[in-house]
């Protein structure tokens, strides 16, 4: 079976539509008034791969997940905490992390280092840990295999977020189903460059820990490192993919492979998907843009000009203002440390089936301001920008910044 031929499936299910995971999702009262628990379990022993934010303050349940999915130990569970962030929290908060993980094992009555932990939420404060691990001991008790238990976990990792964001999708390698799910949260401090947010991605495919660390790593450069609202790195963010196998496809051993291209293409879809929803609930955001750049001189370079427009706060400001400002992108690519040929520059703004073209071979072109207003006053909204340079492509995604963004932020502790 090539990666052309394949059809993929979206289900529903989440993060345990794959065979063998559960989930759970709690109030430990560390919130007022949502869950602020969830769990993620599989009986069957997972490999594990992880990416993590870029940001040098990384919070401790980072360092401890990182730690143990380095060590390559089988994991069964992934234990995650909203509403505090456990960040830069000191030994503490060390301490705190591991005595999560330590809690998790026993209640599940789990070998040692096979649990991972995260956190979200207010940096700087030190867990409850009464409740928490209180919750911890409720929290097993309610794992299950329903919708409702994936709906529950997904809520149970938010903050700011104003939606559950959920996927997952079945599809064959070696003539057997193999289903991969996730669910993620995010909505503020979301900027390139693995600092994004929270992701679980679940499978039951069988496939070597390199070969999913691969996938989960070249996957991450296309989705979630291709988005920004507003420019800050969390100390928290991971995206964490665990695979237990339960499918019982040919195992996944070689990056040549039609297997490891096909479950490749299917993590890239579920990646994609959830990096496109964190940018639609994007805190304040009233406008979801998507920037591509045609023609750029290398595949770098494309990314490079493409987020660089992406993560401009004054085309941010432009767009949330309905304001058909082209300048703006032009001098974000400008600044953007690519060289590239101004003179063979087109811009066009896309939505509805209707476009507008702003500027064409460096040229600005006359248009009709209320028909930009118009256009402008959709909510999904795309920028395509058009170089003379060669034939590299590459598509960010974000979001306009609102006074509504200000706040939020303004009042997020209290």
């Amino acid at each position: 079976m090539t990666e052309t031929m394949t059809k993929f499936n979206k289900i529903n299910g989440a993060i345990i539509a794959p065979q063998g995971f559960e989930a759970a999702g709690i109030r430990t009262g560390v919130k007022r008034r949502r869950k602020d628990l969830a769990i993620i379990y599989t009986k069957k022993p997972a490999v594990a791969a992880g990416v993590y934010t870029t940001n040098v303050v990384k919070a401790a349940p980072l360092l401890v997940t990182k730690d143990i999915v380095e060590k390559a130990t089988p994991i069964n569970a992934v234990i995650i905490n909203s509403g505090n962030a456990n960040a830069c929290t000191g030994a503490q908060g060390l301490t705190n992390a591991w005595e999560m993980v330590e809690k998790t094992q026993k209640v599940l009555n789990l070998p040692a280092r096979s649990v991972l932990v995260a956190s979200t939420g207010v940096i700087g404060v030190q867990l409850q840990m009464d409740k928490i691990l209180d919750g911890i001991e409720e929290i097993v008790t309610q794992l299950g295999t329903c919708e409702q238990s994936a709906l529950n976990a997904a809520e149970g990792i938010m903050t700011t977020d104003t939606f559950v964001k959920g996927v997952a999708y079945e599809f064959e390698i070696s003539g057997k189903t193999v289903k991969i799910g996730a669910i993620a949260k995010g909505s503020g401090m979301i900027h390139p460059n693995m600092g994004t947010m929270l992701g679980f991605v679940t499978t039951d495919a069988v496939i070597s820990k390199e070969l999913l660390q691969k996938a989960l790593s070249e996957s991450t450069k296309n989705t979630y490192n291709m988005i920004s609202v507003d420019g800050d790195t969390s100390t928290n963010d991971m995206v964490v993919v665990l695979a237990n196998g339960c499918a019982q496809n040919k195992p996944i051993e070689s990056e040549d492979s039609s297997g490891y291209k096909t479950f490749a293409q299917a993590l890239d879809m579920v990646n994609k998907h959830l990096a496109k929803q964190i940018v639609l609930d994007g805190e304040g955001a009233t406008k979801f843009l998507e920037v591509n750049i045609k023609g750029a001189k290398d595949e770098k370079s494309a990314k490079i000009l493409a987020k660089s427009v992406i993560t401009s706060n004054l085309v941010k400001t432009a767009f949330f203002g309905e304001d058909a400002n082209w300048g703006r992108i032009l001098a974000a690519l400008g600044y953007s440390g690519v060289k590239f040929n101004p003179d063979g520059v087109s811009i066009e703004f896309f939505a509805q089936d209707k476009t507008l073209l702003l500027m064409k071979d460096g040229t600005p072109l006359e248009f009709d301001e209320d028909e930009a207003h118009e256009l402008l006053k959709n909510k999904e909204i795309t920028i395509n920008v058009y170089m003379s340079d060669g034939e590299s492509t590459a598509s960010a995604w974000g979001c306009d910044l609102s006074y509504e963004y200000v706040r939020i932020n303004g009042e997020y502790r209290t």
